[in-house]
């Protein structure tokens, strides 16, 4: 039983990891994409907005479970704060 619940704490331990060093990468193309129109970098709150936007976008794409079915409820509100919480 003991080398069930540590196997379990691993694994949660590896996929946060993953879930912040994957948010990280995230939010770093999220702000290379942050350009105007004119293909000028955004800057201040239109910045802010389309990085937001761009994350939560992405996020979402990626919360799915392990049988490859969307995420729903609590599962799905926990995934993107982390995902989103860089």
């Amino acid at each position: 039983m003991k080398g069930v619940a540590l196997a379990l704490f691993v694994s949660a331990f590896a996929l946060g990891n993953m879930v912040a060093h994957a948010s990280a990468q995230t939010m770093q193309a999220c702000e290379a994409k942050a350009v105007s129109k004119d293909g000028k970098p955004l800057s201040g709150a239109a910045k802010t907005s389309s990085v937001k936007k761009c994350m939560r976008d992405t996020c979402e794409s990626q919360a799915i479970d392990k049988n490859g079915k969307k995420l729903a409820g609590a599962a799905k509100t926990s995934f993107l704060k982390k995902c989103e919480g860089g």
